[in-house]
């Protein structure tokens, strides 16, 4: 007879027992797009993008970046590609990032765009890197996925437009919101 699970070691079972990709997240913790996440941010057009940089500790001004498919290929490993670039999602439990909890400033894999500072990561129990608040606003964009039952904010690199994960709002405090994001979309900066 085996020994009974505990917490964590239950929700892994489920989430496996699911199959879970990411229609098993979506069905256990459905995205509500609520007041705290704010209205969806549109891609930037044309022209310099204001983005925070934490090696500068500032603002600075950066260009929109956009590449061919063929030149992203070129640049990403297939998996990166597939999560980045095609909105896919690697399963539960098997990113780089998901169990790392070193210090540092996690970067989009594709452009090098600061994301999330390290201090705001959190273990959610869901097998994907998460975190409470990205390094600031205007380095992440936000957009509706409709392509479950259940309608989710994407987010983005505002920079060159990777897909990264959803942010849903059943997070911590202080803001209340869990941005799941793939480990594929990141590369862990421990130099900041």
């Amino acid at each position: 007879m085996s020994a009974p699970l505990d917490g964590a070691s239950r929700r892994q079972f489920v989430i496996a027992a699911l199959g879970l990709g990411g229609l098993g997240l979506t069905l256990l913790w459905p995205g509500r797009r609520g007041e705290a996440m704010g209205p969806a941010v549109s891609a930037a057009g044309p022209g310099p993008l204001r983005l925070y940089s934490a090696k500068e500790k500032k603002f600075i001004m950066s260009e929109k970046i956009a590449k061919t498919p063929e030149e992203w290929q070129a640049l990403l490993t297939p998996e990166q590609y597939k999560v980045t670039r095609l909105k896919g999602t690697e399963r539960a439990f098997t990113g780089e990032y998901w169990n790392v909890h070193d210090k540092g400033v996690y970067q989009c894999v594709c452009c090098g765009n600061d994301l999330f500072d390290a201090d705001t990561k959190f273990e959610s129990g869901t097998g994907w890197p998460s975190f409470w608040k990205p390094i600031a606003k205007e380095n992440v964009e936000t957009e509706t996925d409709r392509s479950m039952v259940v309608p989710r904010s994407e987010v983005l690199c505002r920079r060159c437009g990777a897909h990264l994960g959803h942010v849903f709002d059943d997070g911590p405090p202080p803001t209340g919101l869990r941005y799941c994001m793939n480990s594929a979309s990141l590369r862990l900066d421990r130099t900041k």
